[in-house]
């Protein structure tokens, strides 16, 4: 599947539903991304760019059970493999951009009181946050660093800072993204794979 820059645009500000199904699984780990982008608007499904690595790296740390093809958007199966183990994913902003950089430091404070109050409903045993410059700037946490959060913002909810696993982040591979996947997955519970071991 390919989109044209026109085509993508056209979804640009669309907000993509949160993938989670509090009807039969309360979720135990909660992935949060900074904000979708325009690829996973048109498609509906979270972190769906051909050039991300979040599904890969699940994958890498055993927690599917085999690698999903996000690019022509998750059909139910997979959504249901990622629910049944009591995973979910959101956003900090729910707005569509082409890059997280367009999004105002207001936006991310704001976004930020809505996930709390999310998660204080959802009540997750871990909610890890894809990326630290916008967790230090949603939370007023100027000096967060990677890994779990001293201070929890939720009864019961450990929070953690992992890599974003964008393209355009250098830094990290699909086996350091997978490191820090596993470490989140034993923190809350969620049972991994033989690959992941």
């Amino acid at each position: 599947m390919t989109f044209t820059a026109a085509e993508l645009d056209a979804f640009r500000d669309r907000e993509v539903a949160d993938l989670v199904d509090l009807a039969h699984t309360r979720p135990r780990l909660v992935f949060v991304g900074i904000n979708p982008g325009l690829w996973t608007a048109a498609t509906g499904s979270h972190f769906a760019h051909p050039t991300n690595r979040f599904y890969p790296a699940l994958h890498a740390a055993g927690l599917t059970s085999r690698p999903f093809d996000r690019v022509h958007g998750l059909p139910e199966t997979d959504r249901r493999e990622l629910t049944d183990k009591g995973i979910a994913i959101t956003n900090l902003v729910s707005r569509a951009t082409t890059r997280a950089s367009e999004l105002s430091a207001q936006e991310l404070r704001d976004g930020g009181v809505s996930l709390v109050a999310r998660m204080t409903q959802w009540r997750p045993t871990v909610v890890a946050v894809a990326g630290v410059t916008a967790y230090r700037t949603a939370f007023a946490r100027s000096r967060a660093t990677m890994g779990e959060q001293g201070d929890a913002m939720t009864p019961g909810t450990a929070w953690w800072v992992v890599p974003n696993p964008s393209g355009l982040n250098a830094h990290e591979t699909i086996a350091s993204l997978a490191a820090w996947y596993r470490q989140v997955a034993v923190a809350a519970g969620v049972e991994l794979l033989s690959q992941g071991r």
